[in-house]
């Protein structure tokens, strides 16, 4: 089937033409990356049989050859024979070993003990593998930027409106730190998936039959897969372990979400403060040829749109009647979507944000739109500590006279004989500042260099 013959966009438009996200993502999350890490499972617990002289070690040495060569092609051939998917593997495993061997495949799990345990163990290995060292390229590239503009003065905005200076760095770090806390969580409850080898019900019924103490079995089996127990199931491990990993995952996505809408913004025509960096050979529209449209932030964005609600779905599978019901097993096999959606969008933030085009006299010349307002908040603080009686409507009255006047409302300020007993008692520091709004920064550049150095430090412990 040619690539273009498929449905879904992840595969013809996002990850099948893309040849670095294939050979990162498919291992793990394709059907076929699915089907070897269900081999794995059946491998690893035979060799416990085995350990547990339950089996020779020359059966488990031959059913884990065999399951090393089993393909999804043929579990979905065996799966459209019978209708059973695992029973379809363990067959296809099956056909593969001697008559000696036969009967150890599969012996004491249900289906569930090797799914559930298969998805944890790709999902963490993906997780530490694949997506935390792409999400750490991000987050040092957002240090970077950060560092290196942490001097460049910016207008900051609420509600769309201009408000107080910050620096274009500083606006840079608030995402290097949400970044950093997300990564750190994602590690986290990836490490934390759960798997199971606990039968049926959960009760261990069927290899507390031949092994004296079946949750030790269980722990070694899934030892070997890098996992560890849940510490109770039913025929699934407890849900909540996969419902705080895709947590993790679309939180992060939703900072990556903000960091394009921000940057979109910024590319307005009226703001044009940043840009991306266009090819020579690139098109901006169809039909007007001076556009150069954001195009990747606002792909992240609707990546993000695609992929957020999709933690509704995870919260459902977390109801399952009694000891299980089927109404998770569809909506459960899209999950690894969400991981390659993350994957696809921080590898494109990554570049955007690497190559982003900073317009510094943009900045001076919005920060230039309503300076004079500027003064208004330090010079109500200042003011209300001298003891003013109303300084902040004092202050609000300026600004309206400024407003109508189009006298700058600093002059109005320190000209203003009722409050020159109240400006007399201010140090020559902040009367500059009244003078010279840009100064007004806070401590943005040290909270800069401060934020990017503990993330810098504890990106070496991930």
């Amino acid at each position: 089937m040619d690539i273009f013959d498929n449905i879904s966009p992840l595969d013809f438009r996002y990850y099948g033409r893309n040849k670095k996200a294939f050979e990162a993502l498919q291992p793990y999350l394709s059907e076929a990356g699915f089907t070897t890490y269900l081999a794995k499972v059946e491998a690893a617990l035979v060799n416990i049989l085995a350990k547990k002289g339950i089996c020779s070690k020359k059966i488990a040495e031959e059913i884990e050859h065999a399951s090393r060569q089993i393909t999804a092609e043929e579990v979905y051939e065996e799966e459209d024979r019978i209708k059973h998917n695992i029973r379809a593997l363990a067959n296809s495993i099956r056909n593969k070993v001697s008559d000696e061997a036969k009967p150890f495949v599969h012996f004491s799990a249900t289906s569930h003990d090797i799914i559930c345990s298969a998805d944890a163990a790709r999902l963490k290995d993906c997780t530490n593998k694949v997506l935390i060292p792409k999400l750490k390229e991000l987050e040092k590239t957002l240090i970077a930027l950060a560092l290196r503009e942490r001097s460049t003065l910016q207008i900051g905005r609420t509600h769309g409106q201009h408000a107080e200076p910050i620096t274009f760095g500083f606006a840079i770090a608030q995402y290097v730190s949400r970044l950093g806390r997300r990564i750190q969580e994602i590690k986290r409850s990836a490490d934390n998936l759960r798997g199971k080898i606990a039968g049926a019900v959960g009760a261990y019924n069927a290899s507390s039959l031949f092994i004296k103490d079946p949750e030790v079995f269980e722990y070694e089996v899934l030892q070997e897969l890098g996992i560890k127990p849940s510490p109770i199931s039913t025929q699934v491990v407890e849900a909540e372990y996969m419902a705080d990993f895709i947590h993790a995952i679309i939180s992060a996505f939703g900072v990556l979400a903000n960091v394009a809408d921000d940057m979109r913004h910024l590319q307005r025509t009226e703001i044009n403060e940043v840009a991306e960096s266009f090819g020579k050979d690139q098109v901006g529209s169809s039909t007007m040829p001076h556009k150069r449209n954001p195009i990747n932030f606002e792909n992240v964005k609707s990546m993000w749109k695609e992929f957020m609600p999709r933690i509704s779905t995870v919260y459902m599978d977390q109801i399952s009647e009694h000891q299980r019901d089927l109404t998770n097993s569809a909506s459960s096999r899209f999950v690894p979507e969400i991981l390659a959606g993350l994957y696809l969008s921080t590898s494109r933030l990554n570049r955007v944000m690497s190559n982003l085009v900073v317009d510094k006299e943009a900045l001076e010349k919005n920060f230039n739109l309503h300076k004079d307002m500027v003064a208004a908040e330090p010079a109500y603080m200042l003011l209300a500590f001298q003891n003013h009686p109303d300084a902040h409507e004092y202050i609000r009255t300026l600004t309206l006279k400024s407003q109508k006047t189009k006298t700058p409302l600093h002059i109005l300020i320190l000209e203003d004989k009722e409050l020159k007993q109240y400006l007399n008692k201010l140090t020559k520091e902040q009367l500059a500042i009244l003078k010279d709004p840009a100064t007004y920064i806070g401590i943005a550049e040290k909270k800069v260099k401060g934020i990017c150095k503990e993330w810098e430090e504890k990106l070496q412990e991930l």
